[in-house]
């Protein structure tokens, strides 16, 4: 299981990596042009910034702490932020009455809430 949690920490890290450097990156006329972050319309460009960094902090957040062996802690912790902001996410998605965007939103949640689970839990470092 130590080795299932990993992975799916890793996969996380990825797609929050590349997300949170998105949202850093392009401005919101960008993100707000594109179909598939067309949500981007309803936030200041602060907000957006903001969701950035916090995404690119959780992925570091859910790797290198236990890498590096340092507060390991960190890593269920990052998992948890992504929980509530994939639930965040939803919620907006199910406002914007988009129910199909939410089905990746519950994807991240169950991964991350399985992370949670497993480092909290049974399989600490």
């Amino acid at each position: 299981m130590n080795v299932a949690l990993w992975i799916i920490a890793s996969l996380l890290a990825v797609v929050f990596l590349a997300n949170g450097l998105m949202k850093l990156a392009q401005p919101k006329e960008k993100l707000a042009a594109s179909s598939l972050t067309s949500w981007a319309e309803d936030f200041s460009p602060g907000a957006i910034k903001a969701m950035g960094a916090l995404q690119l902090a959780a992925a570091i957040g859910l790797t290198l702490p236990a890498i590096l062996k340092i507060a390991p802690i960190f890593v269920p912790l990052a998992a948890l932020g992504l929980v509530a902001m994939m639930t965040g996410a939803a919620i907006v998605h199910l406002r914007r009455n988009e129910p199909a965007r939410i089905i990746p939103n519950l994807i991240l949640i169950v991964l991350a809430a399985i992370v949670v689970w497993g480092r909290f839990g049974p399989y600490t470092f």
